[in-house]
């Protein structure tokens, strides 16, 4: 594993609230792996959200404004959503 990723890997764990922690850790277990230069850089960008926003995003308590309207996003929200990898 790359510096970057373990980088990644160890913020998505530690984000500040334990329920981000434990969603974005899954999902940075999961799926970092598989994401692609372009979306490794949107995930340290989304990491560097607000945890309030970040939680209500990914739980669909509130939509992701525009600018988080991504594929990624998506791939979290399902991610979240099912409790399971998304391809």
């Amino acid at each position: 594993m790359s510096n970057r990723l373990k980088r990644l890997m160890f913020r998505a764990n530690h984000m500040g609230s334990n329920e981000n922690d434990i969603l974005f850790g899954a999902f940075a277990r999961d799926a970092l792996a598989s994401l692609t230069e372009a979306e490794l850089d949107q995930f340290e960008s989304l990491l560097a959200c607000n945890d309030t926003d970040l939680f209500d995003w990914v739980t669909a308590k509130r939509p992701p404004p525009p600018e988080w309207q991504t594929k990624l996003m998506d791939r979290i929200i399902a991610h979240v959503a099912q409790g399971k990898p998304q391809a």
